[in-house]
């Protein structure tokens, strides 16, 4: 474990009094975003923005506060500050437009158009703050065929192709949910989008539209998978394909207890020394891509692997260059030495979430508190617009 002295965060938060102790914290401290209330994508950048210090302001509905009152704090607004507003009411729209005049940026992730009927466009806020960066975030894009049509995580990492590439031979594709679509493609590609427009912002004085669509996203991560298909290393067919599960030497195989461990060796030298460990002197390293016979070598190593429990397989092969891991339980995960040595989990307020990321050499990051409850600082936020009303 690393001393305290070299966490970029303390492990636990127990109370949100610790939003005001850490307010100067992070690489983005200083700036303010405006995020309007939304799921999925949009509330995960405004946590990433706030882990690394930005002052996120959530405007969540006035008629929420209620409800959001019998629930459990979202650990996707940890670090944030929330305002309840009712947007049909002249003098809540009067204190959207006093944020948003003192904002440097603006998350919203409704479908297009819903911010323009609003009155919240990104033309009627540049004529209000010039300077301000408009984050949207959307499944399908703002324009195109689909733009308009509903859809979920699933769906956006069929459309780009991605999808397929995970089936295995005669089965069909399966994928983590919401990591890939909307998390990879469109918090992330968000987050990036806002941080390079407000510092282009810093330079030419202007703000624009980041239109984060999660097709986009997902697309550009999947580059890699287009240059090796240029260049012959990638096929559709998953029988020949390695990274479909096909070969011997990357896939995830069953232990004699029923756990799980994956085996990555790609490169000649790492393939070796796993048929070495494996204790597999018969097998001939240098056929390692004949896919020839990867059917029979890939049922050899099964029976081999499930000899072991999950347990004396780590022993085994754990911390080598034979490019193994245990297929672990969310539970399990946060367990592991080694994730416990990176304190890749936190304890907020008696609920484990993940650490903020990634770390700064530098820099410190927020330490994670309890997230924001619907309208927890109307009067706070109010006061620092200069606004005075009775509490509702």
């Amino acid at each position: 474990m690393l001393p305290d002295s070299l966490w970029p965060f303390t492990m636990t938060s127990n109370s949100s009094s610790h939003q005001s102790a850490n307010a100067s914290l992070g690489p983005l401290a200083g700036l303010k975003i405006i995020e309007f209330s939304g799921i999925g994508p949009g509330p995960f950048t405004g946590m990433m923005l706030a882990d690394m210090g930005a002052d996120v302001i959530v405007i969540d509905r006035a008629s929420d506060v209620a409800r959001a009152a019998k629930c459990p704090r979202a650990a996707s607004n940890r670090g944030k500050r929330s305002i309840a507003l009712d947007l049909k009411l002249d003098a809540d729209r009067e204190v959207v437009w006093a944020l948003i005049d003192s904002a440097d940026a603006l998350i919203e992730g409704f479908r297009p158009g819903v911010m323009e009927r609003l009155g919240f466009g990104p033309e009627d806020v540049e004529v209000r703050n010039p300077k301000l960066v408009y984050g949207r975030v959307t499944g399908w894009g703002q324009t195109g065929p689909l733009a308009h049509a509903a859809g979920h995580d699933i769906n956006y990492v069929a459309l780009t192709g991605v999808l397929s590439t995970s089936a295995r031979q005669g089965q069909a594709p399966v994928i983590p949910p919401t990591i890939v679509g909307d998390m990879a493609g469109g918090a992330m590609f968000l987050a990036f989008g806002l941080v390079c427009a407000l510092l282009e912002a810093q330079k030419s004085g202007r703000g624009q539209v980041v239109d984060a669509a999660m097709i986009d996203g997902v697309t550009a991560m999947s580059g890699l998978l287009h240059q090796m298909r240029s260049n012959g290393s990638w096929t559709d067919k998953a029988d020949r394909n390695f990274f479909s599960n096909s070969s011997p030497f990357y896939e995830v195989f069953e232990c004699a207890d029923g756990n799980y461990i994956t085996l990555g060796a790609i490169e000649p030298q790492f393939y070796a020394q796993l048929l070495k460990l494996l204790e597999l002197d018969e097998v001939e390293p240098r056929m390692q891509y004949d896919a020839s016979n990867w059917a029979q070598l890939k049922q050899r190593m099964a029976e081999t692997i499930r000899q072991k429990t999950r347990a004396e397989w780590q022993n085994l092969l754990e911390g080598t260059d034979a490019c193994f891991a245990p297929v672990l339980s969310l539970t399990e995960a946060a367990e592991h030495p080694h994730n416990k040595s990176r304190g890749l989990f936190v304890d907020v307020n008696g609920q484990r979430q993940p650490a903020p990321a990634p770390r700064f050499s530098r820099s410190m990051v927020r330490n994670p508190s309890p997230g924001a409850l619907c309208g927890e600082h109307t009067q706070d936020v109010l006061a620092e617009l200069g606004i005075h009303r009775s509490p509702i």
